[in-house]
């Protein structure tokens, strides 16, 4: 028995569901891998083309992430795993901050796609992509909790090295 449509009654909604999952599919191709770069594998969309604009890329990642979520919350899929798309949406938002990094990190990131893949996964086996979530909501903190630190640390280390250059010069 499929555990993911709520009764008889939900038919209707389970297509919509599926309907929503197949236009993300579209918008997830579009925002992350719409172009390739000519002699490689690499791919990338117009994620990476907004983020050239501080702030934009953000705004459209963050309304991409909440589309998925409600395509997610319409297939009924377990609240640990809306999380774990919520915690990549967040990851790739924060990170997507820092100048420069944060571009490299969209283009490697992409957060749209891998909320799809997540999505797909659960389709295919609710029951194990749901248990790898619950690995997912332990590790993503931990993971944004280590780039700020090692940011951080890296700010101070800095900060120091400027105070002793300038206290060389007198």
């Amino acid at each position: 028995m499929d555990t993911r449509a709520g009764g008889p009654g939900d038919d209707g909604e389970e297509s919509r569901g599926r309907r929503d999952l197949e236009r993300l599919r579209l918008v997830a191709k579009l925002f992350d891998a719409a172009f390739a770069i000519p002699g490689t594998k690499w791919r990338f969309g117009i994620d990476a083309l907004f983020g050239l604009v501080p702030g934009l890329g953000d705004i459209a990642g963050a309304l991409v992430g909440v589309y998925a979520l409600r395509v997610a919350r319409n297939l009924r899929v377990p609240q640990v795993v809306q999380l774990h798309m919520l915690m990549n949406i967040a990851l790739d938002a924060l990170i997507g901050m820092i100048p420069i990094l944060g571009d490299l990190f969209d283009f490697a990131f992409q957060a749209q796609t891998r909320n799809l893949a997540l999505l797909d996964r659960w389709m295919d086996s609710p029951r194990r992509t749901t248990r790898r979530s619950r690995a997912g909501v332990i590790l993503i903190p931990l993971a944004i909790v280590v780039v700020f630190a090692t940011l951080t640390a890296l700010g101070v280390w800095l900060l120091v090295k400027l105070f002793q250059w300038v206290g060389g010069l007198f």
